[in-house]
């Protein structure tokens, strides 16, 4: 029970006025406004819940498991909610190179380009060359300060997650002068 809250919904004004009158009816319904009072102020912010920008952090990390996400210990709390935010965005883009290069970098602190062979089996015109390569191909590179702070195993995960599964990749790592 959580002392001093007011519940929005007093028991007592929903009973009929007839047993409205009755005093000892009045204090035994005043303990399920007590009882009640934490449960209607909770629905009332539900939403609060759901939105990353708003949750408490540990309702976060059951938002990442709906969203899909295997959250890291390293990551803040913002770049859980951030991530938790672009979960819809990297899920509808799931497949493409603009996916795979969303979740990277939500996941990596630095710039993160990414190709794909853009090879496509057939040609609009007869006996034309096909564009790209036939043979599909994806190519990440990941443009860092720290080589060394890129946790590989990580990065492949997400790329793994979210790449087509017939599609083989190739990671790189740079690093860049800050």
């Amino acid at each position: 029970m959580v002392g001093h809250l007011e519940s929005p919904v007093p028991v007592a004004s929903r009973l009929p006025v007839v047993l409205q009158e009755d005093e000892f009816l009045q204090r035994f319904v005043a303990a399920f406004d007590d009882l009640l009072a934490p449960v209607f102020l909770t629905l009332d912010s539900l939403a609060a819940y759901f939105d990353p920008a708003l949750a408490p952090p540990d309702f976060l990390e059951w938002l990442c498991g709906w969203v899909g996400i295997e959250p890291d210990d390293s990551w803040s709390v913002d770049r859980r909610r951030e991530i938790v935010a672009s979960a819809v965005e990297v899920h509808r883009w799931r497949g493409t190179v603009r996916g795979v290069q969303r979740a990277v970098e939500l996941v990596v602190d630095g710039a993160v380009t990414a190709t794909d062979s853009g090879g496509t089996a057939w040609s609009p015109a007869p006996g034309a060359d096909l564009p790209g390569d036939a043979e599909p191909s994806l190519r990440i590179v990941l443009h860092v300060p720290d080589a060394a702070a890129v946790d590989v195993r990580r990065v492949e995960r997400v790329i793994a997650g979210v790449k087509a599964a017939h599609v083989p990749h190739v990671l790189e790592i740079e690093e860049v002068a800050t």
